[in-house]
């Protein structure tokens, strides 16, 4: 990370980070996410939310250890980070998958997503890191957040909670397609609902926010109740079978 990233991390408790996937892998996942939809059924759903990714092919397998992404979660989180869980979002208009609610936050405490500043370092729990595959513009919606809101030492005001007419500190974060947003989970988060200018996409979601979270902990912390079996991929490099690891501290 570089002395700016840094800073703005710390500050606000998040980054963008562009052109975290080429073209031809955004084509690449777009292409498999279509096949997922046609296969379950839903071309004309408003919003899906499909988990456990790695499965679908080696392009989401490729993004455990995402080459301009990895050193910042070695410096977030440690050289001995996690995969915790990961899924995916597609939300053509209005609300997302899980509503559109703020939630996170500094206050109350979890132990498995915080974010802590001692002896000159930054200490994560649980952090995100969400790919949008297609451009979210300006006044569109998308991802929201309350900004240094992981430093927070009261809980977010409960009349601000629901997104449907965000308060005026919630900031949003207008993307370009291949960008990556990292965040702390220990940040007030959410998804303002999304605003479609279009309608002709209803096959292809060429204009849908699509938004691909893959989500880390330290090694010895878990969020997630289900870990990966490493063991069912065969094509998996060394470090990615690391990054699969179970929670707890290796000797």
């Amino acid at each position: 990370m570089t002395e700016l990233e840094r800073y703005l991390f710390d500050l606000q408790g998040f980054i963008v980070v562009e052109n975290a996937l080429t073209s031809t892998q955004i084509v690449a996942l777009k292409q498999i996410i279509h096949q997922q939809i046609v296969k379950h059924n839903q071309p004309e759903a408003n919003r899906l939310r499909f988990d456990s990714l790695l499965s679908w092919g080696k392009p989401f397998r490729d993004l455990i250890d995402n080459s301009p992404i990895t050193p910042y979660l070695t410096e977030l989180l440690g050289s001995q980070f996690r995969l915790d869980h990961d899924y995916i979002h597609i939300i053509r208009q209005g609300a997302g998958p899980v509503g559109s609610f703020l939630h996170g936050g500094g206050a109350p405490y979890d132990p498995c997503q915080f974010y802590e500043f001692k002896h000159g370092k930054m200490y994560n729990g649980l952090t995100a890191v969400a790919y949008e595959l297609n451009d979210v513009n300006q006044g569109e919606g998308g991802f929201g957040c309350i900004p240094g809101s992981h430093k927070s030492n009261y809980p977010c005001p409960q009349a601000w909670l629901n997104l449907e007419q965000p308060h005026h500190c919630v900031q949003t974060v207008p993307v370009k397609a291949g960008s990556a947003i990292i965040f702390t989970e220990a940040l007030t988060h959410g998804t303002v609902p999304y605003k479609v200018k279009k309608d002709n996409f209803k096959d292809n979601f060429a204009e849908s926010r699509t938004t691909i979270f893959y989500k880390y902990s330290p090694q010895i912390s878990a969020w997630a109740r289900y870990y990966y079996d490493a063991d069912n991929f065969s094509d998996l490099t060394p470090l990615q079978r690391q990054i699969l690891r179970i929670p707890g501290i290796s000797h």
